[in-house]
């Protein structure tokens, strides 16, 4: 990031307009390459880990209660968070008056997929597929997220079978995470293309748009910190402080890495510590890094958003309430992965037609974003186990 801002205000500073255009353009070449990466992943990333995480469901009949309530908590936290999400990014309006039509896209024209006027009959045929592998050549997220869905309670239903293949998948999507591990390798180049791109042509005036943006999603963290906490007390009453207490190493370790998937056994260890009940922490837990990601939830919506206000392009309610649906769908399956929401909201944007160029605005800042809804998830499948364990009466202590 340093690095990428003092070239570019250099370059903005003693080139000339002609120059500065060349240089955005030839610079912003590592942004596209590190997209173009991003995007190469999404279709066999969705796959491999929603099938998964669903066929791991086993028979709905057995699984009862458990389930059905552990989905209740993860539906009601995520439409908590995108809603909050959206509340605040249309009350504080980072993108607003920071006008990027005049950016460069060419250079990531590849990425964004064939874009039509949204209406109904066109959101159906982005949901429904008529051929996997079209809406994987594609990458028609939504399509793919459908065919997973089937496909996952199909592997369920099939017993012993359908083990067989849960466990090829399981493999895929380990090898999968693998490759977005050295995808994200990438990023310090995407990033410096992008800030010095940026910079270069905009000015050091890109800044206000990073501080008031990074501030206000922090903001949003804390909100929803406090709306997951008091639900969870609610439900734990003194036994909430306890369970802070456990996950603080887990927390920190989240914080850092930017992975939930890395705490993932340090997290397990705290919760039995805690008291929860081991069959439930073994199946909510799993279930909970495909469905419950409140933190990405409600950064999704607001760098969505963030990015239409920047292109001043304006969304009607009604339009920015079925992009919560889309999101609603489009972010299951994705646990676990460093910048999943980037994944997320690349394909979101190019399906509402936000220039998907405007992904590399916020990517600089996203890293910072990233540890602080990472740390966020973690949080919500914490409360999300215990309070499951809760209801089962299987809480200890």
């Amino acid at each position: 990031m340093i690095a990428g801002a003092i070239t570019g205000y250099i370059v903005f500073t003693t080139g000339t307009d002609d120059f500065r255009k060349s240089f955005s353009d030839n610079i912003e070449l590592l942004t596209t390459i590190f997209l173009r990466l991003v995007q190469m992943i999404i279709a066999p990333l969705v796959f491999s880990t929603l099938v998964v995480g669903i066929a791991k469901l086993g028979d709905l009949k057995t699984v009862g209660r458990v389930g059905g309530k552990a989905m209740l908590w993860f539906v009601s936290a995520s439409l908590v968070s995108l809603f909050l999400g959206m509340i605040i990014v249309n009350l504080a309006k980072p993108g607003a008056g920071f006008n990027l039509d005049n950016v460069n896209t060419s250079n990531v024209k590849g990425i964004s997929t064939s874009t039509q006027e949204f209406t109904l009959q066109h959101f159906i045929e982005h949901v429904i597929p008529s051929s996997l592998i079209s809406a994987m050549a594609t990458n028609e997220i939504l399509q793919i997220v459908v065919f997973s869905i089937f496909f996952g309670v199909a592997t369920a239903a099939l017993g012993d079978y359908g083990k067989i293949v849960v466990r090829g998948l399981d493999a895929v999507s380990h090898v999968i995470l693998k490759m977005v591990d050295y995808v994200m390798k990438f990023a310090p180049l995407g990033v410096f293309g992008a800030l010095a791109g940026v910079i270069a042509t905009n000015g050091l005036s890109i800044f206000e748009f990073y501080i008031k943006y990074f501030l206000f999603f922090v903001l949003g963290i804390a909100l929803l910190w406090i709306i997951l906490i008091t639900v969870g007390f609610l439900i734990l009453r003194k036994r909430i402080p306890s369970l802070l207490k456990h996950i603080v190493q887990p927390l920190v370790i989240a914080f850092s890495t930017t992975s939930s998937e890395a705490v993932f056994p340090k997290l397990t260890e705290e919760l039995e510590r805690f008291g929860c009940d081991e069959k439930i922490v073994a199946f909510v837990l799993p279930l909970g890094y495909s469905f419950n990601l409140d933190g990405s939830m409600m950064y999704m919506t607001f760098a969505s958003l963030a990015i239409a206000q920047a292109y001043n392009i304006h969304l009607d309610l009604g339009t920015q309430l079925t992009m919560l649906l889309v999101l609603m769908l489009t972010s299951k399956g994705m646990a676990g992965v460093p910048r999943a929401s980037l994944v997320v909201v690349l394909a979101t944007c190019a399906m509402f037609k936000i220039p998907v160029a405007g992904i590399a605005l916020i990517l600089p800042i996203d890293h910072f974003c990233d540890m602080f809804r990472t740390m966020t998830n973690v949080l919500g499948n914490t409360l999300a186990t215990s309070v499951v364990s809760k209801w089962e009466n299987a809480l200890e202590g």
